[in-house]
């Protein structure tokens, strides 16, 4: 004799509760994906102007030319991270939304202002946000680095770059006169103008050094990454690119003085100026080539020492 028995439900109904339980499940999934995929396309759409004024930054302004190489330096560094980064666990946290919020508003306010630097630097404060909401806070203290390149690679306010750029026009001038005066040249220093018995120097806001400074520091942050040695050695390279920048500017402008001087005011000026510049900034380099080979071998036998005394 046949019981209803309500508790049993047969295989068609067992099929078709799985069938529907699948397409929610599916149709959920195709939501949260949209929903990312809506987000990603209206970021690009408010950051596309915001990029392709960085890089018109880049072209035009021979203070953040170096710019260019930053992007596929940052890109080298996470290529050769992958496997650091596949090691640390993803722990996500909400406070990456709370970033990202951060750096929305940051938009906003340099949308508002038009202060193209307050935009550009939401970027890097987005992506970190998404690090920290995708990965976690291991993955962005890795990434640090790479992020801080991208910060040098962003041109400062004009207000801020003129408060920098000026002083060093002063301390240009005032280094080259005492090397003019200590080569046996009489100068005369009447703020950034050096007047020679000849000619009268100007040293220009290009001549600043503030130039070969802010590419000379972005180098020096990809000597450290590859050098092998404590953070406080990295991190004397990273500060000694300042005053090696603003020595070799000032011998340059000594140097354009004293070529004024023997050969006439026309070898110090047009192309010999210009390749002066490029020669100086190569000299630089060297020199902190120079300077990061010292210190490692410095370290490597201090740490050497205890060892073979033990």
């Amino acid at each position: 004799m046949a019981t209803d028995n309500p508790s049993v439900a047969l295989p068609s109904e067992v099929a078709r509760t799985a069938g529907s339980a699948v397409g929610e499940r599916g149709e959920s999934r195709w939501s949260v994906g949209s929903i990312y995929g809506l987000a990603l396309g209206a970021l690009a759409i408010v950051y596309a102007p915001v990029l392709v004024g960085l890089f018109a930054d880049w072209y035009s302004n021979p203070n953040y030319s170096h710019g260019f190489i930053i992007p596929f330096a940052v890109a080298f560094i996470v290529w050769q991270q992958r496997a650091r980064l596949r090691a640390i666990p993803a722990r996500p946290s909400h406070w990456g939304l709370a970033l990202a919020l951060l750096s929305q508003a940051e938009y906003l306010v340099g949308y508002l202002g038009a202060e193209y630097f307050l935009q550009r630097t939401s970027l890097l404060l987005l992506i970190a946000g998404g690090i920290v909401y995708v990965f976690g806070w291991k993955h962005l203290r890795l990434q640090m680095f790479s992020l801080t390149l991208l910060l040098l690679a962003i041109p400062l306010p004009q207000l801020m770059f003129n408060a920098v750029a000026f002083p060093l026009q002063l301390l240009a001038s005032t280094w080259a006169a005492g090397l003019l005066t200590m080569c046996g040249i009489p100068v005369f220093r009447q703020g950034n103008i050096l007047l020679l018995p000849q000619r009268a120097l100007d040293v220009a806001e290009a001549c600043s050094g503030i130039r070969s400074l802010f590419s000379l520091i972005s180098l020096a942050m990809l000597v450290v990454y590859f050098v092998p040695v404590r953070f406080w050695v990295k991190l004397t390279i990273v500060l000694s690119a300042v005053p090696i920048a603003l020595c070799t500017n000032a011998g340059r402008i000594a140097a354009s003085g004293l070529l004024g001087r023997w050969f006439g005011p026309e070898y110090s000026e047009g192309f010999f100026h210009a390749f002066s510049g490029w020669l100086i900034f190569l000299v630089a380099f060297m020199a902190l080539l120079g300077e990061a080979s010292l210190l490692r071998r410095w370290t490597t036998r201090a740490s050497a020492q205890p060892k073979a005394g033990a």
